[in-house]
């Protein structure tokens, strides 16, 4: 009986869909590291099970201790922000990660989520009436943009990307005016072009890489072709699991990390993908009903953020492997190589679990 109170039945649904994509995962990371067992695959292995333990600690607390403390979360990890810019480490030429001694940890990752908090606990004591009002969204918008810059900075145009998508979508959901937020997209993808002389000579390839991959297919372009011909190659079926020969053989690159998509696609072919795609819509469009089931509106707001992040890690990623658009380096839920990545994302789950379970009192 406890434990039927502690999580709804609901989070049967959820906890099944998660196990599928962490085995789907497991699978990959296996498979991407040639069917040995290395350091690197029982780090994944801890990650994971690290990462199950969080969610359902999370699980227990009242979703208003996020609303109590989102604003002290916010800065927390900002202030991290500021570190890594100062004394962050350098891996491929970005600077994104800090150096705890036991593990490294990359704050942009937790700045999704404290972002959507902050804009929640925000917009929750906001009516809809001053919700019509533009002045009333300029700090919301401020919170956005300040990680955004430092995170700009690393680089990392990826990350900064899906939070400038995340904060809009949420200033959006809030009530603000319609037209003005058609107009305010509209100056922004017409003003675009300009950010292209802020761009790092490498970010410029990437996006030249993405609309003709033949530029210049040993270098910029080795990371996309090889990635089609991999997928192209799993067919209906796929491979066969430890078969893929552009991963075995080691012309895929990243490929236990942004790339496992593409791991996962050349061994299981369409209908592995297919699964994938599914699982993660599905977690998506839980995520938006309990958020429509919320009746206090930070849980709401909080819900429907963190549905819309999912959305967009996914979509990207898989966009991005497949030739729809740059890479920009967003790993995929649950599946890519990381533990920042994947606690985020369990913590993601595990709060919406929460205002599920306070919603069924």
């Amino acid at each position: 009986m406890k434990s039927a109170r502690l999580f709804p039945n609901e989070f049967k649904i959820l906890f099944i869909i998660l196990f599928l994509l962490l085995l789907i995962g497991f699978l990959g990371q296996y498979s991407a590291f040639d069917g040995q067992w290395r350091g690197q695959l029982e780090r994944h292995i801890i990650r994971m099970i690290v990462g199950v333990i969080v969610m359902f600690g999370i699980c227990a607390i009242d979703f208003k201790f996020w609303n109590n403390f989102a604003y002290a979360f916010y800065m927390f990890v900002f202030a991290s922000l500021v570190i890594v810019d100062l004394l962050g480490i350098v891996k491929l030429g970005a600077q994104r990660w800090m150096d705890l001694y036991f593990f490294t940890f990359q704050p942009s990752e937790l700045m999704k989520l404290t972002l959507i908090l902050a804009l929640a606990r925000y917009y929750s004591m906001l009516s809809s009436t001053e919700a019509l009002e533009f002045k009333f969204h300029v700090f919301p918008i401020f919170l956005m943009m300040l990680p955004t810059i430092l995170i700009l900075r690393q680089p990392d145009l990826g990350t900064a990307g899906l939070l400038i998508g995340v904060g809009a979508s949420m200033i959006f959901l809030s009530g603000f005016p319609l037209k003005i937020f058609i107009t305010f997209v509209i100056s922004c993808i017409t003003l675009c072009p300009f950010g292209w002389f802020f761009l790092h000579d490498y970010q410029k390839n990437r996006i030249l890489t993405f609309f003709n991959p033949d530029r210049d297919p040993l270098g910029i372009g080795y990371h996309i072709l090889q990635s089609k011909i991999a997928i192209g190659s799993g067919h209906i079926w796929g491979r066969g699991f430890l078969q893929g020969t552009q991963s075995k053989l080691n012309f895929l690159p990243e490929k236990n990390t942004d790339f496992i998509f593409t791991t996962i696609a050349e061994e299981f072919g369409f209908a592995g993908t297919l699964l994938v795609i599914l699982l993660f819509l599905a977690i998506c469009y839980f995520f938006f009903w309990v958020a429509s089931e919320s009746r206090a509106k930070f849980a709401k707001l909080m819900c429907y953020g963190l549905g819309v992040l999912m959305f967009l890690h996914v979509f990207v990623n898989i966009a991005m492997v497949t030739g729809l658009l740059p890479i920009v380096g967003i790993p995929l839920p649950f599946l890519s190589y990381g533990g920042s990545s994947m606690i985020t994302f369990m913590i993601s789950c595990s709060l919406v679990v929460s205002t599920l379970r306070q919603s069924k009192h």
